[in-house]
């Protein structure tokens, strides 16, 4: 027995010619960037559209592997922001953006608060973080 051999069992149990035409046209792979991450949510709508009861087992198999690797992104890249203080977000997204503290006085209240902030010396209040996410466009809870 290969190794292989398990994998084609269980491979089995689909349309082979079918879900080659799924792959074919979706062409998953492990995801690496946001518009990849995009393009495979993108497909996964549109499969749950169709309603579970609609879907083939092709396509719910093709649905399975794309949540996986959905899923898979995500924790690798979202994770470690959840497990992030709120200043070191506001300054890796000031940096990833190109932005100086005085590009947030708007946002934040004015030159003094933003510093203040960036300092450690402020906190940063809910609404605050509800303009920074609408201005990030993340959570406002990354702020939090």
């Amino acid at each position: 027995m290969t190794v292989l051999e398990p994998i084609a069992a269980d491979i089995g149990a689909i349309d082979r010619k079918r879900y080659g035409q799924l792959l074919a046209r979706f062409t998953p792979k492990v995801i690496e960037t946001e518009a990849e991450h995009n393009a495979a949510l993108a497909i996964v709508e549109s499969l749950m559209e169709k309603g579970g009861d609609n879907l083939s087992r092709e396509e719910c198999t093709l649905l399975d592997l794309l949540s996986d690797l959905i899923g898979r992104f995500e924790e690798k890249i979202y994770e470690p922001m959840a497990e992030a203080a709120p200043l070191e977000i506001l300054r890796e997204l000031m940096e990833a953006n190109g932005l100086k503290a005085a590009d947030l006085a708007g946002t934040l209240g004015g030159r003094s608060r933003v510093s203040e902030i960036l300092a450690g010396k402020r906190a940063i209040s809910k609404e605050q973080a509800r303009r920074l996410g609408e201005r990030f466009r993340v959570s406002p809870a990354v702020f939090i």
